[in-house]
């Protein structure tokens, strides 16, 4: 079993899944209360990688941060080194793959928050920045926490994008789902059985206990 490779996807799920917990809540919040009539339209940019074959994306984000790309010349100025076929190349664009997993539970919970309360808490003075914090954000607990576990789990089992874009360098660009394949080239069904277990127990384990969050299954029930 690789374990180097365990360890690596496991940093990157979580580097990719704190970072979008911080840009998913402003995007999704933006699309929930928005009024602009062309929102659906960043909705489209959004939930595009749920539709879009890995490879092509994984494609396009390459080019986007190769060496003649204005992006890879500024990443190569700034470091020494180019930003292709590297670990924050893959942070890169699994935050991009892994978007629409933060964001669409996200602003599903925003879209249950009854207007009336943000409307009182207007009326009575407080900021947005207050409204947000003291009742959008606690009434939506649930949609936040599935929705950075979800890009955790999203991410930690990523393979046609981050071959793409970061190759499969050992102990810096070679995630579990890689070392799976190359096990299974190699011949190493053991091995790669192994560790394909250990990534379904983990992948249910995490589903399961999202699952677990938005059902309550040990809250008392009510009575009638």
């Amino acid at each position: 079993m690789d374990w180097t490779a365990i360890a690596l996807s496991v940093k990157l799920a979580a580097i990719v899944a704190v970072i979008l917990l911080a840009i998913g809540l402003p995007i999704a919040y933006w699309l929930t209360f928005s009024r602009w009539r062309g929102r659906f339209l960043i909705e489209a940019v959004v939930a595009l990688p749920l539709v879009l074959p890995p490879t092509v994306l994984g494609l396009y984000v390459l080019l986007a941060i190769g060496s003649r790309s204005p992006i890879g010349r500024a990443w190569t100025a700034w470091t020494g080194h180019g930003l292709a076929f590297t670990f924050e190349a893959l942070v890169f664009a699994s935050i991009l793959y892994s978007l629409p997993f933060a964001v669409q539970p996200i602003a599903s919970a925003f879209s249950q928050v009854d207007v009336s309360l943000l409307e009182a808490s207007a009326t009575l003075g407080a900021s947005r920045w207050r409204t947000f914090f003291r009742i959008v954000l606690p009434l939506s607990i649930d949609g936040v926490v599935t929705g950075a576990v979800l890009s955790f789990a999203h991410t930690l089992g990523e393979f046609g994008v981050v071959l793409m874009v970061g190759g499969n360098l050992p102990g810096v660009t070679r995630t579990v789902s890689i070392a799976i394949y190359d096990q299974v080239q190699s011949f190493q069904y053991a091995s790669a059985n192994a560790t394909a277990l250990l990534l379904l127990v983990f992948s249910f384990a995490v589903l399961a206990a999202v699952y677990a969050i938005l059902r309550k299954p040990w809250a008392v029930p009510a009575l009638s």
